[in-house]
């Protein structure tokens, strides 16, 4: 496939605040969202990123400033464009609070208050038309099949991330908005549950014949698959010594997968391969403390090393025995 050049990257998804309590720790209201972690984690990538979103008059507009990088005066990242966030004023953003259990793989969730999210209606300024990687974050299937109804021309890759919730109560526009994208991104319960296999090999030839031409299986702390056509790729998760906080790590990883190809401005399946160790760079450093607070004091020498580590953990010398 051709290298294109990418001008930006669009992401339409939550703005928001999370309370979390781990086996090691618990915050007060902190600042999440879907959006938010991807624009963090493409940020270190793309000069530049557009969110599409919405928030309350209660939002802290100071992590705005920070998470824009308007001034350039983090020279490890890009700049991220908000004037597409709807500012309701007088109402409160989406809050969602979990407990996490002790293998931090599963967790309860406490509160869910939807808040403005209840009345988001997502429109894409006409400054972001021109984005060529559209990534929807995990929202209502029908607010993504608008946005990509909303745009006057197809970008050249649309990345959509979903979930089971969405499988139980929106089936019908689930499978029409995978049917409009190129890579969809799930989990392996999730994959299974779309395609009712078991088998994670089978469960991805039945989504691809959905729509999608890639798919991405995250698989926690047992890394991630990567299927286009016959073709499977496999990057293990790195073993890390802490992990504080797994929220945010899949919306971290899809920022980073995405924020790699708009930097090498090519989509193909094996840069794709490329990209997921990126992506899984990235959501390693997000696990390791609260929130965003680990995306937020990165260097780019920080990732390579990283992204050496995963290399450094597959890398062997084998002889084939006769």
């Amino acid at each position: 496939m051709r290298k294109i050049f990418f001008m930006s990257l669009l992401t339409v998804g939550t703005v928001a605040f999370d309370a979390i309590e781990t086996p090691f720790g618990k915050t007060d209201k902190i600042v999440g969202g879907a959006a938010t972690y991807i624009a963090w984690s493409a940020s270190y990538f793309s000069k530049l990123i557009n969110i599409v979103s919405v928030i309350g008059d209660d939002f802290d507009m100071k992590e705005l400033e920070l998470l824009k990088n308007e001034n350039g005066s983090n020279k490890n990242r890009g700049k991220v464009d908000t004037r597409g966030i709807d500012i309701k004023e007088g109402k409160k953003s989406f809050f969602w609070s979990g407990k996490y259990h002790m293998d931090m793989n599963s967790r309860d969730t406490l509160i869910t208050d939807l808040n403005v999210l209840m009345e988001f209606n997502p429109i894409v300024p006409d400054d972001y038309q021109s984005s060529d990687i559209l990534l929807l974050g995990n929202i209502d299937p029908a607010l993504q099949i608008k946005v990509m109804e909303q745009l006057q021309s197809r970008p050249k890759l649309i990345v959509m991330d979903t979930m089971n919730f969405w499988m139980d109560i929106a089936w019908d526009n689930l499978i029409k908005a995978i049917s409009m994208v190129d890579v969809l991104t799930i989990n392996d319960a999730e994959a299974r549950q779309l395609s009712k296999e078991h088998s994670l090999v089978k469960a991805a030839k039945k989504i691809l014949k959905m729509g999608p031409k890639f798919l991405i299986i995250k698989k926690g702390e047992h890394g991630a698959l990567l299927f286009h056509d016959n073709n499977v790729f496999f990057a293990p998760a790195l073993p890390l010594e802490d992990v504080f906080d797994p929220t945010g790590a899949g919306d971290t990883f899809a920022g980073g997968f995405c924020g790699f190809l708009d930097k090498t401005r090519d989509i193909s399946f094996d840069n794709m391969k490329r990209a997921i160790i990126y992506g899984s760079a990235m959501a390693s450093f997000c696990v390791e403390k609260f929130g965003t607070e680990r995306l937020k004091e990165l260097s780019h020498k920080d990732i390579e090393q990283r992204v050496q580590d995963f290399i450094d953990l597959v890398q062997f010398d084998i002889e084939i025995e006769d």
